[in-house]
């Protein structure tokens, strides 16, 4: 049985409602941390999880050519609009061993409760000397222990070293509250990398005046 794609429930929303009232320009970011640990380049790059597609601009602007891989059918019905896509498990993804040079995760590492193993495929399609990029929600600043109503003294509750999946959420606006988010703690998530055969090459905050992302590089040796 296929997993289920929460996603199609808001894509809807998602589209129309979500990314159209978000605030303009890059206010926690994304598209700097992006660019700066990403860069220039060219051939494919793979989004997993590339949602409605909303990066696919940003990767083409840096010479990129984007293909995403996705489980929600409904958020694909955007996406591929705006790039060449694939429905698929992003721990199974449908590519060939060894074969891109780049993939990317745009803020769906808290969507995907096996997130290890999904780290584990991107190594296996990777080439040698291939690059990861994950942009995600900060593990120490934000999930279901954290309430951000205050940007200026965002309180941290108990539950950060949990590690587990909830619709807690500060807000009743976002994404978290309808489908949900998957907690990783900082020292969890920097070692599944490692696990996956990928070496750590460089990180970056983004959002202030305390951070919401935490970014990092990587390579494959």
């Amino acid at each position: 049985m296929a997993p289920t794609a929460a996603y199609d429930e808001i894509a809807d929303w998602y589209e129309h409602d979500f990314l159209p009232a978000s605030r303009p320009g890059d206010p926690i970011g994304v598209q700097r941390q992006l660019t700066e640990l990403l860069g220039a380049g060219s051939g494919t790059v793979l989004e997993v999880g590339c949602g409605t597609g909303v990066h696919a601009a940003q990767l083409r602007e840096l010479g990129w050519a984007p293909l995403g891989v996705d489980l929600s059918a409904g958020m694909l019905a955007y996406g591929k609009t705006k790039l060449p896509v694939a429905r698929g498990d992003a721990t199974r993804l449908p590519v060939r061993d060894g074969s891109v040079p780049a993939v990317v995760a745009m803020l769906v590492h808290t969507d995907m409760p096996d997130y290890p193993a999904v780290l584990r495929e991107v190594s296996r399609v990777l080439r040698p000397g291939g690059v990861f990029v994950h942009v995600g929600v900060h593990p120490a600043f934000c999930g279901g222990f954290a309430d951000r109503s205050d940007p200026a003294a965002v309180v941290i509750r108990p539950g950060y070293l949990d590690g587990h999946w909830t619709k807690d959420s500060w807000t009743t606006e976002g994404v978290r509250n309808r489908v949900g988010a998957t907690h990783f703690p900082l020292p969890a998530l920097l070692q599944a990398v490692l696990d996956a055969g990928l070496t750590l090459t460089g990180f970056t905050e983004g959002g202030e005046p305390v951070p919401t992302t935490l970014s990092f590089t990587t390579i494959k040796p």
